[in-house]
This record gives structure tokens, sequence and C-alpha cells, in this order.
């Protein structure tokens, strides 16, 4: 069947813009997204994340399998312990799970969340997987990963199912009550040697002399990754501003909100966020955009009108540094801390920051709980293809039984000719209203698929029918097709 081109006007490229609503809720170390609880399956107690509950789960891998050690290896035979041992790294064991996989080159390529520590004990040619070889990164704890080697068991960070949730961080420098804030460096000394006599040496440690222009690592690399972006939004709000009439943040405490993308999609949609604080179940403060200029205004609470932060839409993070009292009670908040009152540097205290009953040693995050709410911006591409069957075209079906059954296909054949038989006969499928009459022959077929191609007659996509479409010859069809970009 011949090919049709599509015309001017038949197709139209537009965008579908959309506006989704996120919300998560945090109370005593547990998060919850958009009201969904834990839903457990046969071999695990949340199917969408093996993390915990509000996460979402990224590309719906290994959904509620169970993951098992076979000492099978994955194309191959033979036991993986017994040939792990003679040859580490060589192997990959199978689990029962779907797995990525990286082959260690001169590239040195390996997974974003691979520590270097592990990737050195791995030579080239070797099998980096995320089935559990000979070392894994345990990350039970977040905050302090541990690196454990000739091991066999826990899962690796990088290993389906993979999955995403917000993120707290609370900055506050070195550790005690020395800290200097979010832009402190941890202290770092050098030694070099004299200029006039190299046997003669000398060590600066932080503070060092005004000469000395070296720099130490900082405590909270987010901040200062974040600085340029803070002081580019300084057109839209003074409170952007790393320093400004309203203070440096580098010697502020900072809480900072980490979203990840998958929740806003372009951005999150300015002047929709809302950020509540709870104490006992009742309202204790919230936090808007009013102004929708990125400023998170105090609108309930102890301090309304007050700016407790601001809000970077497109790059997904919250930085909250309000620190006065939303009320009057006490109560710990942060590992190794005295207790405090509620304050915004506080907000979504437990959201896997490692803040816990355990950490803090007291019941105080179950008085306390916080709801974060937005909707994201998201653009879709949307072509709509609009594929005519006009009168007299498309009447013919590939479909056997187009044609009646039991005629003679080949007129002639030979090594040298090929000639189909030009008297088949049609099957007439037209209804007749009486029993045991066919009604006179009318050309007609039914269209059940739309095929898409591009100009070098390569097969794009198919369009299904839910039900085949009957088109006698004197009949005019168009089919609207609507592909999401």
């Amino acid at each position: 069947m011949a090919l049709k081109k599509f015309g001017p006007n038949d197709l139209v490229i537009n965008t579908l813009k959309a506006q989704p609503s996120f919300e998560f809720f945090v109370y005593n170390s547990a998060i919850y997204y958009n009201n969904v609880p834990l839903m457990s399956g046969a071999n695990t107690d949340n199917i969408l994340c093996t993390t915990g509950s509000g996460h979402l789960s990224l590309y719906e891998l290994n959904i509620d399998r169970a993951r098992t050690n076979t000492d099978r290896i994955i194309g191959a035979l033979g036991s993986y312990a017994t040939k792990n041992a003679a040859d580490p790294n060589k192997y990959v064991l199978d689990t029962g799970q779907i797995y990525p996989f990286i082959i260690k080159d001169s590239s040195n390529q390996t997974f974003k969340t691979m520590l270097n520590n592990e990737l050195s004990a791995y030579a080239p040619g070797d099998v980096i997987s995320g089935s559990t070889g000979s070392a894994y990164i345990d990350y039970s704890d977040l905050l302090n990963p541990i690196y454990v080697a000739g091991a066999v068991g826990a899962p690796r960070q990088y290993q389906y199912p993979m999955s995403a949730s917000i993120t707290r961080e609370f900055m506050t420098g070195a550790a005690g009550a020395g800290s200097t804030g979010a832009g402190e460096r941890q202290t770092c000394c050098e030694t070099y040697n004299n200029t006039h006599d190299p046997s003669i040496t000398s060590t600066w440690c932080k503070p060092w002399p005004a000469s000395r222009t070296w720099s130490c690592t900082p405590y909270h690399r987010r901040f200062w990754s974040l600085k340029n972006r803070l002081n580019h939004y300084g057109t839209l709000s003074e409170h952007y501003k790393v320093s400004s009439s309203y203070g440096d943040k580098s010697l502020q405490k900072i809480n900072l909100i980490s979203i990840p993308e998958i929740f806003f999609g372009n951005g999150i949609e300015r002047g929709s966020v809302s950020l509540k604080w709870y104490y006992t179940g009742s309202l204790a403060g919230e936090l808007q955009d009013t102004k929708r200029n990125g400023e998170l205004i105090e609108v309930s609470g102890s301090n309304t009108s007050s700016v407790a932060g601001v809000i970077l839409y497109d790059e997904g993070f919250i930085l909250l540094t309000g620190s006065w009292a939303l009320n009057g009670e006490s109560l710990v908040m942060e590992p190794g801390a005295a207790a405090d009152n509620p304050k915004w540097t506080y907000f979504a205290a437990g959201a896997n920051d490692g803040v816990s009953q355990t950490t803090t040693g007291g019941s105080g995050l179950s008085k306390i709980a916080f709801n974060l709410s937005w909707q994201g911006a998201t653009e879709t591409q949307v072509i709509t293809m609009f594929a005519h069957a006009k009168k007299g075209e498309v009447n013919y079906s590939n479909n056997p039984t187009y044609l009646q059954f039991g005629q003679r296909q080949i007129q002639k054949t030979s090594s040298q000719i090929y000639e189909e038989n030009p008297n088949r006969q049609i099957m007439n499928i037209v209804s007749s209203s009486y029993a045991g009459h066919s009604a006179s022959f009318k050309r007609q077929v039914y269209i059940s698929r739309v095929g898409i191609y591009d100009d070098n007659r390569n097969l794009l996509g198919i369009a299904t029918l839910s039900n085949p479409i009957l088109k006698e010859e004197d009949q005019d069809y168009s089919f609207k097709i609507r592909l999401d970009v």
C-alpha cells in the first residue's frame, strides 16, 4: 500500500502545561508523600521503595522482587563464591534482581554514588555491578557510609529500585559552640619551605596570616555551590544575597531543604510553596511566598510578616534562616544539641537527615510535625497528526482473509518470471438482510491500525484503534493521532 504524506495542516505541535501538586508530611523521622501509605508486598514491606516511606520509585524496577543469594553466576556456570574467591570482581552474583553494571576501563567511568576507595579496588576489565560482589557500600547510615570489603549482603545505593525524596541538611559549621555558621571551613595546615633558606620550614594553621591565600575544605559544600545562584537572584530580593543588610549567610545557621527535580519538573510554580510547622497537632507557624519573589514570609506564627528564608524555584532548594522562637516550648531537635525552642531552622527535622528519637535522646520529635507543599510546572511537547483516508483510497488490505479462500495465488513462475494470478476474487463481506443471500459486491475494508513513518520510510510507531472501523470506497475518514514527545 502506498504511503500518504501529511499535508501542511495535518501536523500541529503545541505545548501542554501542567501544575501538578506535591505534598510531603514529616512526623517522627517518617516522611509521607502525597498522603500515600506504605504498600507492602509478598517480599518487601514497601513495594515502591526499599528505603522507607516518602520516596518515589524512579524506574519501577525490582518492584517486590526478593533479594536472595543464589550463589549462581549471571552468564556463566559454577559457584559464585568459589569463582569469585579465585578471580575477584570478574563475575556477577545472581540475586534474582535487575541490576546495572559497568566494566572498568581506562576512562574510570563508574556510578555517581560510588566512592573512590571502592573504585580503586577494581582492576581494568572488572565488572562493577549493582549485584553484590566482593565489596559494597553499606548505606544504612547515609551520613556515615561504610566501605565493607569481602562481604555479601546489603544492597548498594546504585542498585534498583532507585528512589527519590526530600532531604534536609542543617548547616551549622563545626560541631560545638565555636561554630561560625554554614560557610565555615575545616581547620587545615600547610607546611612550606622558607624562600631564603629551604632547610627552614614553617607551618601555618587556620587562622592564617593575610599573606597566605590557601583555603580549606568547607563543612557544607552545598552552601558554597549555591552561593553564586543566591547572589544571582539578589535582583529579586536582598534576602537572597549571601551578604546583605539582612546579614551574612556564611555566618548564619541554615536549614537547607533539597527537592529532587522529579517532584517539580521544569520548576516550582512561583507563589505556590507552603511550609507549615505543627506542635502537638496545632499550627505553630506557616511560611508562604506572598510576594512571588522567592521570599518565604511568615503568614502565621509569632513573628508574622518576617522573612524566614528564600526558595530557589528553578533549582529546587529552600534555605531557611529564621531563628526566632515560634512558641515557648523547649525540645531537642538536633543530635548532640541542647533543647531549644521550635524555629524555622529546625523545620522538617527527621527528613532523611539522621535526626530521630534515638539520636536526639528524647521523645520531642513525637510532638512536632511538618507539612511542605507546592505545585510543579511541567511542559510536554505534543504532536497532533491527522491521517486522512479519502474516497477511492485505502481500499485494499494485506490480511489474507481479504481474498476468497482457495484461489490460486501464482499464475506463472520460472527462473525468469514470477506472475501472480490476476483473476483472484475479493471476498464479499457486504451484509445482506436476507438469509442465504449475498448482497451486491462493494469494495470495503476494516481499518485497524495507522502506521507513522519518517522521510526514509522507517516505521516510527503504530496507532491501534480500539475497534476496527469499516470503510467503504465512497467514504472519507480522518484519524486524529496525538503523541507526547
